[in-house]
């Protein structure tokens, strides 16, 4: 066992170029195709099993078009994101290893710390709702098991914190490992697996479609006094579902928020941006593919009863088998999704700890421990005991507050214009000098203009959903 002061690897040797990047960082590896399996671990999660909920709330016509708008809107800024990635020049400039970074070198001011907060607290929030998107998955396990025996009539509750607490111990585990560049693996397996449940998902939503021999559904969406399993559908819920509908949309192709970090991981040459903008062009478009499909082919399965999980809230029964497999998928996919997202918000503090307190060898010491052949493992006791007090704290209010479709909403409100439409925005206007009031100025700002008015409209459905909620609500009982 070796200790060895992390503050010793901050600057490293340059003398090879084989081994160092320009920076003096080891020899980053990524490629199109691993950072397309980062993004799509992030993207195709646990947003992709409320879109038949939402595309039923505004209908055949604005389900599709309102999807293939936030895929236009997403894409197009994240391009305008990668050319963040280094300040100047987008082959020898200074690399911006963070998304704050990015936005410290070209904004500054106080822009830094409200990117930050939104920023974090999204990461954040995104923990907690994979938490209880995992604990639903595995709920809806036990409860196939309890149907098969009692009777598919038995609605079988069962209480999710068991499940959560579960979720948080695996996470505890895997948060432990260092950096973002050593979950590729991790990456590439859950990706797999959300290929695999949403293929599940869609071919069972075909099936009872040819067995209701109809396409269900209408023009407009969920009509007002529909009987839905939520109650009634009154003049007002049916606006405030329309606007947390485009929240849950806005969740399912929410990434932009560690687009740096993934873009970080990208070998050069050739030019990060060129890799990352192709990475972001495969991936938006296979999301955008799997979402119209998943959602409209739920919506035609269900109609205006469309459940709020395709796969864990009643809305399947039959077979059983395949749906224990694709809500197993599902919770493999969150243990690796957890980690792409969490892993900026960990990097950050750290950061910062070590900035602050850089004589503590609580913070800054790493042990060398060998657990297999090949390179050792360093434990570091100050990302030991955080990562786990962040990862027991994101479990106690996931069983606190076990809304899956309202916090889907509101995390994907409040991230969806600051990170996704505002920011990239500003960074491009002023990394490339655009002329003030020119045509493309004018046309980015209309852009964002638009996108902070569906946010405030999404966050409104969303707030209004779990208000709603707790009216009925009992701390630590997720039954679901």
């Amino acid at each position: 066992m070796v200790v060895k002061n992390v503050q010793d690897l901050d600057v490293l040797p340059r003398n090879s170029s084989d081994l160092f990047d320009d920076d003096g960082r080891p020899k980053r590896t990524g490629t199109v195709w691993t950072a397309s399996a980062h993004i799509i671990t992030a993207v195709i999660g646990s947003g992709v099993l409320s879109l038949a909920w939402a595309v039923a709330q505004i209908g055949w016509i604005g389900g599709p078009v309102t999807m293939l708008l936030f895929s236009f809107v997403t894409y197009y800024t994240s391009t305008l994101l990668c050319s963040c990635y280094r300040s100047g020049d987008s082959v020898s400039g200074k690399r911006n290893y963070t998304y704050m970074d990015a936005i410290h070198a070209n904004l500054g001011g106080i822009k830094v710390k409200l990117c930050g907060v939104v920023q974090y607290l999204n990461l954040f929030g995104t923990a907690i709702g994979y938490t209880i998107a995992s604990a639903i998955s595995l709920v809806a396990i036990q409860r196939t098991s309890c149907q098969q025996r009692n009777g598919v009539n038995d609605p079988c509750h069962v209480n999710g914190n068991v499940y959560m607490i579960a979720f948080g111990i695996v996470q505890i585990i895997f948060s432990q490992i260092p950096d973002f560049d050593q979950l590729w693996w991790l990456s590439i397996v859950a990706a797999v697996m959300s290929f695999g449940y949403s293929t599940i998902g869609l071919g069972l939503g075909v099936s009872r479609v040819v067995e209701n021999k109809e396409i269900k559904g209408t023009l407009t969406g969920v009509t007002v006094g529909t009987v839905t399993p939520s109650g009634t559908v009154t003049p007002t819920q049916k606006i405030w579902r329309t606007f947390q509908s485009l929240g849950n949309i806005a969740f399912a192709y929410s990434y932009s928020m560690i687009l740096i970090e993934i873009q970080d991981t990208v070998k050069s040459p050739p030019a990060e941006v060129n890799t990352m903008r192709k990475a972001t062009f495969v991936s938006v478009a296979v999301t955008t593919i799997f979402y119209m499909l998943c959602g409209c082919v739920g919506y035609a399965a269900f109609g205006d009863t469309a459940p709020g999980n395709l796969l864990a809230n009643g809305g399947f029964r039959n077979p059983f088998w395949l749906l224990d497999i694709a809500n197993l998928a599902i919770v493999i996919h969150l243990v690796g999704a957890y980690q792409v997202y969490c892993q900026p918000l960990f990097a950050f503090v750290e950061k910062e700890a070590a900035r602050r307190f850089p004589e503590s060898k609580f913070v800054t010491n790493e042990i060398k421990i060998q657990l297999f052949p090949g390179k050792p493992f360093n434990l570091n006791l100050f990302r030991l005991v955080w990562r786990t007090i962040f990862v027991m704290t994101t479990t106690l209010i996931s069983m606190l507050m076990p809304f899956f479709n309202d916090v889907l909403g509101l995390l994907g409100a409040i991230g969806f214009w600051p990170l996704t439409v505002y920011f990239p925005v500003e960074m491009y206007i002023v990394q490339k000098n655009v002329p003030r009031w020119g045509t493309k100025w004018v046309c980015l700002q209309v852009l964002s203009l638009a996108c902070l008015f569906v946010s405030v409209a999404a966050a409104a459905g969303s707030v209004v959903g779990i208000v709603s909620d707790l009216k009925i609500y009992k701390p630590f009982q997720s039954d679901f």
